[in-house]
């Protein structure tokens, strides 16, 4: 059974489920389909940029320390709330009149990114590696450009009763994009696959795009407030409100910088542990083909099942309780794998383990990128988001850096538990907003449907 059909599976239960539980019905609505295309063109790039990308350069022969320059390709992902004020605020000539600013931005920023990666696929990392790097910047920085875009226009086109479900269907397509960029390229490039040569296999994927496009078309401009965008004024005064006015809307907010401490540390015992599984999973001897399997079936069902149940989850606890539920069921999961740890060499305990992981991960995942939506303020939804993920990339990329030292110091049962310690912190964080009022249900502004 592959990841295909396990998906196809997943989101035909979900539809069966979504005519007799109320909970479930809003999936069957028209945005949270295109908040599901829309997943897919942002989720390709990626994983086509790091994983698809170094496995091309280690088939062509080009040394491991090379290879890692790939790594660093991620950054624009981290510092797009640098200029997420331009794609909020400054309207494109002619696209942005036919189309509405969020519409305009995406289908030039899209059509930069179909042609980067054709050209990234044309060029050959063998003979003429600072070409392929120079495609490969010029990919990854439109590519976080287009999240900027599709995370505020995803977050634009889902009424407050539909963001949950959106939220969940996006990260669905996100995954399929994931696995057309990984497992689709390889295929389609690879001499055991279709044997199509990396050019060409890189210009199929380039199509990946189309979705997001598709699903534009379909839900029309958007709640943007299209006067923001168009004001006109003194150059002071244009950059005020492009640059200044999203971060000071947000920061004098009550409890801004309590919810900004909380963003940052919510997810680090999840992120230090998935730092560390793979070498685990190594020294406890595990080969690829069960390593590989387990988290082909077992984790990949599990994370779709979760996501899926984060958007009821929400609907049954309230926003507060969700988030304590599931940020209390991640810190569980890793339990397990202290008991992996203890097992050694158990495939039935590693496919326990990982599924757990996988599942809370999902509802976890969808609850709290939910939260990070309605935090933003539809007046400036791309700079606020983008922000509040940056954010909450930093945390997860830099603060899991000890993770190495902290495996050696401990041991794997200890390290694992240390995971749970150190998630407790945002569960207080967590607790202190809770008790002072500010998790609440949406912060979403409302606003006209002008764009």
């Amino acid at each position: 059974m592959s990841q295909t059909l396990i998906f196809a599976l997943i989101v035909g239960a979900v539809i069966a489920v979504g005519f007799v539980v109320p909970a479930f019905r809003p999936y069957l609505r028209p945005m949270p389909f295109v908040a599901f295309l829309l997943g897919i063109s942002s989720g390709f790039p990626l994983t086509l940029l790091l994983a698809t990308m170094t496995f091309w350069l280690s088939k062509v022969g080009i040394d491991k320390s090379t290879i890692g320059f790939a790594i660093g390709l991620t950054t624009p992902y981290t510092l797009k709330f640098l200029w997420a004020p331009l794609v909020d605020k400054l309207p494109l000539p002619v696209l942005s009149r036919l189309f509405g600013q969020r519409r305009a931005w995406l289908f030039f920023i899209q059509a930069l990114l179909f042609v980067a990666i054709w050209q990234l696929g044309a060029s050959d990392p063998a003979n003429d590696l600072a070409r392929f790097a120079i495609c490969a910047i010029a990919v990854a920085f439109l590519s976080a450009t287009q999240d900027i875009v599709i995370d505020a226009y995803r977050i634009e086109i889902l009424s407050e009763e539909e963001l949950p479900h959106g939220t969940a269907m996006n990260q669905f397509g996100y995954r399929t994009g994931n696995l057309l960029a990984g497992a689709g390229t390889i295929f389609l490039a690879s001499s055991e696959g279709a044997g199509l040569g990396w050019a060409v296999a890189y210009g199929i994927t380039a199509f990946c795009v189309l979705p997001a496009a598709i699903g534009a078309l379909i839900a029309g401009p958007g709640r943007y407030v299209a006067h923001a965008a168009v004001r006109r004024g003194s150059i002071g005064e244009w950059m005020t409100e492009t640059i200044v006015n999203p971060f000071r809307e947000f920061l004098t907010r009550h409890g801004a910088f309590l919810i900004l401490g909380f963003v940052l540390v919510y997810k680090i015992g999840d992120a230090m542990g998935q730092t560390m599984l793979a070498p685990m999973i190594v020294e406890l001897g595990f080969t690829d083909t069960e390593y590989v399997t387990v988290n082909k079936f077992v984790g990949f069902a599990a994370l779709i099942a979760g996501s899926a149940l984060g958007a009821p989850f929400i609907a049954w606890l309230g926003m507060g309780r969700a988030l304590f539920v599931s940020g209390l069921l991640m810190m569980v999961s890793n339990l397990l794998f202290c008991l992996l740890a203890l097992a050694g060499h158990s495939t039935p305990m590693l496919a326990l383990a990982v599924g757990t992981e996988n599942f809370t991960s999902g509802i976890g995942l969808t609850v709290f990128v939910t939260y990070l939506s309605g935090l933003s303020s539809l007046a400036y939804t791309a700079t606020q988001f983008a922000l509040l993920s940056s954010f909450a990339a930093v945390g997860r990329t830099w603060l899991s850096t000890p993770s190495g030292y902290l495996a050696e110091a401990f041991g794997w049962v200890g390290f694992w538990a240390f995971t749970v310690v150190v998630a407790v912190p945002g569960m207080l964080l967590l607790w202190i907003m809770w008790a002072k009022g500010f998790v609440v249900e949406s912060v979403r502004q409302p606003s006209t449907t002008d764009d």
